[in-house]
This record gives structure tokens, C-alpha cells and sequence, in this order.
């Protein structure tokens, strides 16, 4: 009975990371939710509060997933720094094409949404953030000590920055219907930012 609980509030979150990802929380009723996910709403109750309830859940879960990719592709074996966070770039770049750059980030978009009118969720969403900047930051850090950038690049200032074009880019790409905003962001943020030559597209 539990296992079959577990099942049905993962498979809630997976939903809700696939349905915020392309629309807004104000347009996500949870009565097409769950007729969607085959949830009886008691069920729903069982495992979450409210509706911010579960969309704090969702973040969390969307947060959990994302840090696991930037970990696989940034620290990939055999695969240098910036080599890593290039294969990072162009995963994303395939999985937009993939969706017709329908979804967008999470982060994002319900930042954009939320962050003046719940301070719960603005510090939820800051600290999502805030980690991935933080691991884009220590990947610049080693392509420092492994020669492949300058000594003197500011890992945090770069850092900072890449996750601040990447939410527009994301915007950008789902407005236009294109991924040319990524593969801007990349050759970019390669060739200014970091200021070398742009790893070949590894999808």
C-alpha cells in the first residue's frame, strides 16, 4: 500500500514538472490535473496540502532532477570542465528541439510568475538558482586549475552571469520557437565570457 502511494505522489510530481515547465501556475487547475493523472482528488490530499503545497513539492523535485544532469554532464568522466558544461548546453539545446521550445525552465518560469507575490516560493526559487550557480561555479573553478582557463577568470562573476543569459535564453527560444538563443548563449559565453575557442556541439 505504501509502495503504491509512492507511486502515485511521484507520479503527481512528475506531472507537475512536465505541465510548469509549459504553463503557468495560475493556469494549472488542479481539477485537470489529476483528471490527467488518473488521481482521484482524496489521493491528492493524502499526499499534499494545498496547491502550493504541491507546487513547492514540484520545485523541490525539479530541483532534485536538475542538479543530478548538471553533476552527470559537468563531472562526466573523461570529459574535461568545459567540455562538460558545453555537453550541458547542447543537452538542453536538443530536449527544446525535442518539445517544439514548448517547456521552459521551471525555475524560470515561475519566477517570473510568483516571486513578487509569495516570498516563500521567491526563496525557494533564489535557492534553486543559487545551487546552480554554485556548480557552474565550481566547474569553472576546475577548468581553471586544469589550465583551461586563465587564473585570473572570476568563476563566480561567470557564473552568475551564464544563469542570468540562460533564463532569458530559455524565454527567448520559447518566444521565438527556435534554439537559436542557445546556441547564441553558447558561442557567447565560450568566446566573451570565458574567452576561448567554442567546444564542438557534442549532439
Amino acid at each position: 500500500m505504501n509502495s503504491r502511494r509512492s507511486v502515485t505522489r511521484e507520479s503527481l510530481l512528475r506531472l507537475g514538472v512536465e505541465l510548469l515547465t509549459e504553463q503557468t501556475y495560475s493556469s494549472t487547475g488542479l481539477d485537470a490535473l489529476l483528471r490527467r493523472a488518473g488521481v482521484p482528488k482524496g489521493s491528492f490530499y493524502h499526499h499534499f496540502a494545498s496547491k502550493a503545497d504541491y507546487t513547492h513539492a514540484v520545485i523541490d523535485a525539479y530541483g532534485a532532477y536538475f542538479a543530478k544532469k548538471l553533476e552527470r554532464t559537468l563531472q562526466a568522466p573523461g570529459c574535461t570542465p568545459l567540455a562538460g558544461l558545453a555537453a550541458f548546453i547542447d543537452s538542453a539545446i536538443a530536449g527544446m528541439a525535442r518539445y517544439a521550445c514548448r517547456r521552459g525552465c521551471l525555475a524560470g518560469n515561475l519566477g517570473q510568475e510568483l516571486a513578487a507575490q509569495d516570498e516563500h516560493f521567491r526563496q525557494q526559487l533564489d535557492a534553486l538558482l543559487s545551487d546552480w550557480q554554485r556548480r557552474v561555479a565550481n566547474c569553472l573553478r576546475a577548468a581553471i586549475a586544469a589550465g583551461e582557463l586563465p587564473a585570473d577568470c572570476d568563476a563566480e562573476a561567470a557564473a552568475a552571469l551564464f544563469w542570468i543569459a540562460w533564463e532569458g535564453a530559455i524565454l527567448r527560444a520559447k518566444l521565438a520557437g527556435s534554439t537559436a538563443p542557445l546556441q547564441l548563449l553558447r558561442t557567447q559565453f565560450f568566446c566573451r565570457v570565458l574567452g576561448v575557442a567554442e567546444p564542438p556541439f557534442t549532439e
